[in-house]
C-alpha cells in the first residue's frame, strides 16, 4: 500500500512539473504572438501621393512623406493618412446681393492642396474640418467682391470691369488660410455658373428677350439706312454717267448731222434740177400714203410730173 501510495505521488508531481512546463511553453508562444502582433499593428506604409502623420497624446511629433515603411509606438501614437496630391472641392451654392441690390446665386469650385500637414492637423484636425474653413473664406471673398459689382457687369463680359475676378479671389482666399496656419493653399477658384434666384427668372428672361430685340431692330436700321446711302450714291454716279452720255451723245450727233448738211449742200449744189427732184420725192413720202387722195390741175406741175410728163 505504501509503495503505490509512493508512486502515486510520484505521478502527481511529474504530471504537475509537465503541466508547469507546457503551460510556460503556451504562455512563451501567447507572449510572442501577441508582441508579434503588436509590432505588425503598428507598422504602417507610406503611398507615393499621401502624408502619414503620427500624432502622440494629441500633438504632432514626426511626418513621413516618403513611400516606404513606419513604425509608431504603440498605445501611445496615432497615424493619420492626408492626401499630398492637388484636391476639387465643389462649394456650395451661396446667394449674394449685386451693387445695384439684385440677388443672384453663385455657385464656384476650387482646387486646393495641403503643403504642411503640421499646421492642417494641429489647426483643421481634418480634411473635412479644412474644406469647411476654406469654404468659409471663399464664401466672404467672393460675396465681397461681386458686391462692388452691378449685375450686368457679372453675366454681360461685354459690359463687365471686373477684369481678373478668378485670380483675385484665390489670392485672398489664401490670405486668409495663411493668416490662420491652416497648412493649404487654393491653386484656383472657378465660376461654374450664375444663376437667378426662381421668383427672378422669368422676368429677367423677359428683359433679357426685350433688349435683343431692340438690337437686332437697330441692328436692322443702321442696314437699312446702310443700304439707302448706298442706292443714293449709285444712283447719283448712273445719272451723272447718263447725263454725260447723253451730253456727249448730243455733240457727236450735231457734229455729225453739221457734217451730213455740209455733204448734202456740196452734193446739191452741183446738180440743182437733182436736188429739186430729190426734194420733191422726199416730199411725196412724207404726204402719200396708202389711202392718200391728191386733187390736183392737171396742168400742175405736181400732176405731170406724177404721170410722168417731163415737158
Amino acid at each position: 500500500m505504501k509503495d503505490d501510495n509512493v508512486i502515486n505521488m510520484k505521478e502527481t508531481k511529474l504530471g504537475e512539473m509537465n503541466w508547469r512546463k507546457y503551460t510556460k511553453i503556451g504562455m512563451f508562444f501567447i507572449i510572442l504572438i501577441i508582441i508579434f502582433g503588436l509590432i505588425l499593428s503598428n507598422i504602417f506604409i507610406v503611398k507615393e501621393g499621401e502624408y502619414k502623420v503620427i500624432r502622440q497624446f494629441g500633438e504632432v511629433v514626426k511626418i513621413k512623406s516618403e513611400p516606404g515603411l513606419g513604425f509608431k509606438l504603440p498605445f501611445i501614437q496615432s497615424v493619420t493618412t492626408l492626401p499630398k496630391y492637388q484636391m476639387t472641392y465643389d462649394v456650395s451654392k451661396a446667394e449674394i446681393n449685386t451693387k445695384d441690390k439684385k440677388r443672384m446665386i453663385i455657385d464656384n469650385y476650387a482646387i486646393w492642396k495641403i503643403v504642411d500637414p503640421k499646421k492642417m492637423i494641429t489647426n483643421a484636425r481634418n480634411v473635412d474640418n479644412a474644406e469647411n474653413r476654406m469654404e468659409e473664406f471663399i464664401y466672404s471673398v467672393v460675396r465681397a467682391e461681386l458686391g462692388n459689382l452691378n449685375y450686368e457687369e457679372i453675366i454681360n463680359d461685354e459690359v463687365s470691369s471686373r477684369g481678373s475676378l478668378n485670380d483675385k479671389v484665390t489670392d485672398m482666399v489664401n490670405d486668409l488660410l495663411a493668416k490662420d496656419n491652416y497648412g493649404i493653399v487654393v491653386t484656383d477658384v472657378r465660376t461654374k455658373r450664375t444663376d437667378l434666384p426662381e421668383e427672378n427668372e422669368q422676368s429677367v428672361y423677359t428683359r433679357m428677350i426685350s433688349e435683343r430685340e431692340t438690337k437686332a431692330q437697330e441692328y436692322l436700321s443702321k442696314g437699312d439706312a446702310e443700304k439707302n446711302t448706298i442706292e443714293a450714291k449709285t444712283d447719283k454716279v448712273v445719272k451723272e454717267m447718263l447725263s454725260k452720255a447723253q451730253a456727249d451723245a448730243e455733240v457727236i450727233r450735231s457734229e455729225g448731222e453739221g457734217e451730213a448738211a455740209k455733204i448734202y449742200n456740196e452734193a446739191f449744189s452741183k446738180d440743182k434740177e437733182f436736188y429739186h427732184l430729190f426734194r420733191t420725192l422726199e416730199s411725196y413720202k412724207k404726204t402719200i400714203g396708202d389711202q392718200t387722195m391728191i386733187i390736183l390741175p392737171s396742168d400742175s406741175p405736181y400732176a405731170k410730173l406724177l404721170m410722168g410728163y417731163t415737158k
